[in-house]
């Protein structure tokens, strides 16, 4: 069956920078598909795109267009150097964009980085805007990349997300599932740049503090974990909701990254708990940024007896990116890639914007 060699890239909401992921994605008669991860880079932000990002949810309509084009032509810059570096070549890009704005209660999710920007760079078709359907549908438009755990990883019992923010996909009786269990990445970095950090690599400053049971219990009160799936968060939720009560703790800064390791372990455990039907045979793929943190690793296993498989390097960094790229791939084959069962949406969708010439790809 025809392979597709496609370009995934991914911008999260912890700012790492941009994931690229050149892969190649089979489909098989089952309807799983296989895939190879050929090579992969982030590139990291300057401070002027990171402060631009972060703030571009209170500019001007005329700033966030010109963003939105600037963004998909830096973006599209950036492939044509990245297949130039690696000697490849692609049939497609699909790529996520920058979440400026999720707020599904009032339909509302976007991201920039413009499709039509970026094909007419690279000269190759691409597939964007993969969320915006499923929220006019009155879904929570995350998670979606779901599907990938479905299509790519059936071996394992569920997939978890340790990005910006911490997602989880599963199924529970016999349905497919996937939800925002908590804020992960997004907290952690914050906290490390207090220190003059991007990150709290190998959870070195966790190690060195004791958890505050009282912002503990605080921040494990919050409303949301009581609500049911589906469900998302987006940045501005932490603003209004889980920020200020980390910043008015007396607690030091070395015991409030402990305590929100300790609050997420706890969330992440006690979800896989209640979607497990036997979590002593339940297998969990971990995946994101937050995979290299040992620290936050074991607080997540002595909250759970399911098994906590980290995969190589390569998957934990970039099979975000991996998603996209199915996701793109089924966009053009006209195939659904985002599930209602796993948004809550009135259906599911076959979604994402598409921009350039696609007629080899549909011949």
């Amino acid at each position: 069956m025809r392979s597709y060699k496609v370009i995934g890239v991914m911008s999260g909401t912890s700012m790492d920078g941009v994931d690229i992921a050149h892969c190649e994605l089979t489909p098989s008669e089952s309807g799983k598909w296989s895939y190879t991860i050929n090579a992969a880079k982030t590139v990291s932000y300057s401070d002027t795109w990171r402060l631009r990002l972060s703030k571009l949810r209170n500019q001007t309509a005329m700033n966030v267009y010109k963003t939105d084009r600037y963004f998909g032509e830096y973006i599209g810059r950036l492939i044509n150097a990245f297949l130039d570096e690696h000697q490849l070549e692609a049939d497609l890009i699909a790529s996520h964009g920058h979440t400026i704005l999720h707020q599904p209660e009032s339909n509302i999710t976007y991201q920039v980085g413009s499709g039509s920007a970026i094909s007419a760079v690279t000269g190759i078709p691409s597939v964007t805007n993969f969320r915006a359907m499923d929220v006019v549908k009155g879904g929570e438009g995350a998670p979606v990349s779901g599907i990938g755990d479905q299509l790519l990883f059936s071996e394992y019992t569920m997939g978890l997300n340790l990005g910006g923010f911490a997602n989880i996909s599963a199924t529970v009786d016999g349905e497919p599932v996937a939800y925002d269990i908590c804020p992960c990445n997004i907290l952690l970095n914050r906290i490390a740049r207090e220190f003059g950090k991007e990150y709290d690599e190998n959870g070195e400053i966790a190690a060195t503090g004791q958890i505050d049971y009282d912002l503990l219990a605080d921040v494990n009160n919050i409303d949301y974990y009581t609500w049911s799936y589906p469900k998302s968060l987006g940045r501005e939720w932490i603003n209004e909701n889980f920020w200020f009560r980390v910043r008015e703790s007396e607690a030091s800064k070395e015991d409030r990254m402990k305590t929100l390791v300790e609050h997420i372990g706890e969330q992440i455990g006690n979800n896989i708990e209640d979607l497990a039907s036997d979590s002593s045979t339940t297998r969990v793929l971990v995946t994101g940024g937050g995979a290299f943190n040992p620290v936050l690793v074991e607080h997540i296993r002595s909250h759970t007896d399911a098994e906590i498989i980290v995969p190589d390097p390569m998957l934990v960094n970039y099979k975000e990116a991996l998603i996209f790229a199915l996701m793109g791939v089924l966009r053009v084959r006209n195939e659904v890639n985002v599930l209602a069962s796993f948004t809550g949406a009135n259906g599911d969708s076959v979604s994402g914007e598409l921009c350039g010439d696609f007629s080899k790809l549909l011949a």
